[in-house]
């Protein structure tokens, strides 16, 4: 290597950390513009401060558990086991209408799931009961040929409806960035990436026929409640959330 090259590669590496520092800084912030629309954070970036164990008082501290590292909230992997080792985490607060955005980073063959309209009324014996935005792995993890016509995969209505999203994600390792948006009127989407790819209503008839077909028809009135926690699951597999956010719909 020359003193040319020396000096370019050089160069790079020092961008490559200029550039990974202001991505960090920026994580886990909201702008001016964030908070003046109504945003507010869930996560810190440092502590559990808002979350708390789904079947806790306090934030689990199991082994192989939750761990707040480097701007991101990790579920480590385990033994690929629903809730059975740390277990869920949900937010202290309950939300009715509200736009949540989330990233999230799968590693091959995960599993998980951000839940909403979560009550923990429930003892599933597993899971807390709720809406679900799947996190998951579809080309590796099994649960994605489960179900019907895919309605357990990547950034589907879990179990209920299927997600299209064709060209929108991102591969595993990389940040995907997940949103969740459900209006005054019950109104829901789902989004990856930029690109919506799901809607239904709650309550609705149609609404209530998914839930007939689904798991959760031993469930009364499962989906309907009016307002309800936001969940992290631990499905025994390593996944990462960051930027994770919300702004409350009027």
């Amino acid at each position: 290597m020359n003193i040319k090259q020396l000096y370019k590669t050089c160069f790079i590496a020092v961008l490559m950390i200029a550039v990974n520092s202001s991505a960090n800084a920026q994580m886990n912030t909201l702008t001016a513009k964030e908070k003046k629309e109504g945003w507010k954070l869930l996560f810190d970036g440092k502590t559990s401060a808002g979350w708390h164990g789904a079947n806790l008082t306090s934030f689990p501290t199991a082994a192989n558990g939750w761990v707040i590292k480097d701007g991101m909230i990790t579920i480590q992997g385990a033994t690929g086991a629903e809730s059975q080792n740390a277990g869920d985490i949900v937010t202290t607060d309950q939300y009715s209408a509200f736009e949540l955005v989330f990233d999230f980073r799968l590693t091959k063959g995960a599993n998980s799931g951000v839940k909403y309209f979560v009550t923990l009324k429930e003892n599933s014996g597993a899971s807390a009961i709720g809406l679900e935005y799947q996190v998951l792995d579809d080309e590796v993890h099994p649960d994605a040929k489960l179900g019907r016509d895919g309605d357990r995969t990547l950034a589907s209505l879990y179990d209920m409806k299927t997600a299209n999203k064709t060209g929108a994600t991102h591969p595993i390792g990389e940040w995907n960035t997940g949103k969740i948006i459900v209006y005054p009127n019950n109104h829901v989407e789902h989004w990856l990436n930029g690109v919506k790819v799901l809607e239904y209503k709650r309550k609705s008839p149609e609404f209530r026929e998914l839930v007939k077909l689904s798991k959760y028809k031993i469930w009364k009135d499962f989906g309907e409640a009016d307002k309800g926690h936001i969940l992290l699951q631990d499905h025994g597999n390593e996944v990462s959330y960051r930027n994770i956010k919300i702004k409350v719909l009027k």
